[in-house]
């Protein structure tokens, strides 16, 4: 096909706009997503977020897990970030990350469609 130049090509579509996660930002968000992919995991993560810390003895009862459970979730919340713990005698006291939820509740509000 030939085109001259009174007639330019048409591009079939306009370019993107915006931006989109970079390669690394997107590895690290998916693992935090992961993590909440658990409905144990997100109940878990939505008491200890809702109070200034909780004790994990606390959160066997609303969870109805056992304590070893309770354990392997608030371990995998940890690793993506989401929470911090300290450990005081037996028990762990968690803390939500406040950067980490808001970077939560940023990346999900990035994501909307834009409106016409």
């Amino acid at each position: 096909m030939t085109t001259d130049s009174s007639h330019p090509e048409v591009l079939c579509c306009p370019p993107l706009a915006g931006t989109a996660l970079t390669e690394q930002d997107a590895v690290q968000m998916a693992s935090v997503y992961a993590a909440l992919g658990d409905p144990v995991r997100l109940r878990i993560l939505s008491i200890i977020a809702s109070q200034d810390e909780t004790c994990s003895c606390n959160l066997e009862g609303p969870i109805g897990k056992s304590q070893p459970t309770i354990s392997h979730h608030t371990a995998k919340l940890a690793a993506a970030g989401l929470i911090v713990g300290e450990r005081r005698g037996r028990w762990t006291w968690w803390r939500a990350v406040p950067a980490q939820m808001a970077s939560l509740g940023a990346a999900l509000s990035d994501l909307q469609t834009p409106q016409d």
